[in-house]
């Protein structure tokens, strides 16, 4: 189980938003459940242009053989 960092109480605001006191990161992933808990995630978003061409080109190879139903099952990582 994780250890909690710190723990508060937030209000909804009059535009339906809550503020997150100090925040590690920019980006949160957000994931709302049925039974009212709401998960963050945290995310950093890459730009694209830092993608390396070659990197670009092998993943439009790698679309174009799945729309061909070119696929070669799963990959087991050690």
């Amino acid at each position: 189980m994780e250890k909690i960092a710190k723990t508060y109480d937030a209000k909804i605001d009059s535009k339906k938003r809550i503020t997150i006191r100090n925040p590690k990161y920019e980006y949160y992933h957000v994931i709302e459940q049925e039974n009212g808990v709401v998960i963050l995630k945290p995310r950093k978003l890459v730009d694209p242009l830092t993608i390396s061409k070659n990197t670009l080109e092998d993943m439009d190879k790698s679309v174009e053989n799945l729309n061909k139903g070119i696929s070669y099952g799963p990959i087991k990582f050690k």
